[in-house]
């Protein structure tokens, strides 16, 4: 889906994200790297079908000569719609010459995450004059060995009913008020058939490679 939007707001985010100066590292350094702003140049230019127009005439004749016109851009990722449940999947693996090798770095999460600076001004579903969009930690998945060989554990939290959680998944809606009762809750650590209780300091040290997180505002 291709729209015109205004040049002066269409990388605006919900909140500011120059004043996040994310901590390298963390779960908010990759969400920053993810979504910064692209130049689309050289050999990466825009084909801009209004610059191809305006060069080249009515698109009938674009057909016929098969010319292009091709601008510089910029491009951007931006949340448009905060889901009710968020699900990051961190890379754990790089390329080492003809070879992958897996990443052992620990990456810094917290139990409460604000996508805000990460969401379009517009975003679809946050009530106008919102700028926080919060989530909860309630799931983490772990791997430990190497890229050939290793061994899946979870981290879960058993939690109250997040009576907001319900609302956006059976009725697109979003409350006001926010579940703080769904922070709270008990932290279990399970390898295949072991669960054990744990802390949530435990749980923050974790090598994630999967985070899941539930909307709480």
């Amino acid at each position: 889906e291709v729209s015109t939007e205004d040049p002066e707001t269409a990388f605006c985010t919900l909140a500011n994200r120059e004043d996040l100066n994310p901590e390298e590292g963390s779960i908010y350094h990759c969400l920053y790297q993810f979504t910064r702003n692209e130049r689309l140049t050289e050999t990466n230019k825009l084909l801009c079908d209004v610059c191809t127009q305006r060069h080249c005439g009515p698109k009938k004749d674009i057909k016929s000569e098969k010319k292009h016109v091709y601008t510089n851009a910029k491009k951007q990722m931006l949340i448009s719609l905060a889901p009710p449940i968020l699900t990051l999947h961190l890379k754990r693996f790089q390329q080492a010459g003809f070879n992958l090798r897996k990443v052992n770095r620990h990456i810094k999460f917290p139990e409460v995450i604000d996508l805000a600076p990460f969401c379009t001004s517009k975003c679809k579903n946050v009530a106008e004059g919102d700028t926080k969009v919060l989530y909860s930690l309630y799931g983490v998945v772990e791997h430990s060995g190497t890229m050939r060989s290793g061994h899946y554990t979870a981290y879960a939290k058993m939690r109250s009913m997040n009576n907001h959680l319900s609302d956006l998944v059976l009725r697109g809606q979003s409350s006001q008020a926010l579940e703080t009762e769904s922070v709270k809750g008990q932290w279990f650590h399970i390898s295949d058939t072991h669960v054990q209780a744990v802390s949530a300091a435990k749980v923050l040290s974790s090598q994630a490679y999967l985070l899941f997180y539930e909307r709480l505002l």
